[in-house]
C-alpha cells in the first residue's frame, strides 16, 4: 500500500532523513520508534507532503506521490492524527467531526458519525463544547474520531498517547486495536515502545535519520539489547 524508497529530507542545512526505505502492506500495522529528534515526525510529514523530500520516492498503491500536497494525500485515503492533535479550537466537537465526514475512496462508509460517538462515548457528552474546552485525552479522541470520519485506508498516529493519563492511554490503545481489527492499516508513533510493539505487526527504529532496526514487532520486542542501544531504555 505505502512504500518509501531512499527518502532524504533536509531542514535547512540539517540532513534529517538519510535514505529511509520502508513498506507498509495493506491491512497491516507498522510501528515507528526512535528517541526524540531522530526523524520520526519528519518522516511522517514528508510522506504527507508537509515537508519536501529532496531525494527518493513515496509510492501509494503503486503510484508515485512524492511531494504531493497534504490535501491530495488525504484524498487518497490517508487519515492523519498529528502530534499536538490539530483540532479546531473554535469549532464544537460535533463540527470538528462532521466537517471531515465523507465516504472512503472505494465508497465505504464504515465509520459514521454514530459509530465514532459509540467508540468514544465521552465525546457524546461534549458535542456542544468547543475544541479548546476539552481535556488532552478528549482532544486526542476527537482527533482520532475526525480522522476516522474520512473512512481512511491508512491511519497515521503521531505520538498517539503523549501526555495523557493512564486510563485515557488504555482507552486510546483499545481504540487502536479496534481500528486494526477493521482492516485499516496503521502507522503508529509513540514513546511507549512496548505498547507500540504490542499493537503492530512490524516496526522500524530510526536513529539520526537512519533505520537501524527493522523486523516483526515480536522479534524486536525480544531484542532487549538492540532496543536498549537504539532507544536508550
Amino acid at each position: 500500500m505505502l512504500q518509501l524508497d531512499d527518502i532524504h529530507t533536509y531542514y535547512g542545512d540539517s540532513h534529517t532523513l538519510r535514505g529511509v526505505s520502508l513498506a507498509l502492506p495493506a491491512g497491516t500495522s507498522l510501528g515507528l520508534l526512535g528517541r526524540n529528534g531522530m526523524g520520526k515526525t519528519t518522516l511522517i510529514r514528508t510522506l504527507m507532503g508537509h515537508v519536501r523530500a529532496t531525494q527518493g520516492q513515496v509510492r501509494w498503491e503503486g503510484r508515485e506521490v512524492t511531494n504531493q500536497v497534504p490535501e491530495r494525500m488525504a484524498r487518497l485515503g490517508i487519515g492523519y492524527v498529528p502530534e499536538g492533535r490539530g483540532i479546531f479550537p473554535n469549532l464544537s466537537v460535533r463540527e470538528n467531526l462532521v466537517m471531515t465526514a465523507r465516504p472512503g475512496v472505494d465508497g465505504r462508509r464504515d465509520w459514521t458519525y454514530e459509530r465514532v460517538l459509540a467508540t468514544f462515548p465521552r465525546l457524546t457528552e461534549r458535542l456542544a463544547h468547543g475544541g479548546q474546552q476539552l481535556s488532552g485525552g478528549e482532544q486526542q479522541m476527537l482527533a482520532i474520531g475526525r480522522a476516522l470520519m474520512t473512512n481512511p485506508k491508512l491511519m497515521i498516529l503521531d505520538e498517539a498517547t503523549e501526555g495523557l493519563a493512564p486510563l485515557i492511554v488504555a482507552e486510546i490503545w483499545r481504540v487502536i486495536s479496534e481500528i486494526r481489527a477493521t482492516g485499516i492499516s496503521t502507522l503508529i508513533v509513540d514513546r511507549n515502545y512496548r505498547s507500540v510493539l504490542a499493537h503492530t505487526d512490524r516496526a522500524v527504529v530510526l536513529e539520526k535519520g537512519l533505520i537501524v532496526m527493522a523486523g516483526a514487532s515480536t522479534e524486536l520486542a525480544a531484542d532487549h539489547e538492540g532496543l536498549a542501544r537504539a532507544l536508550g531504555v
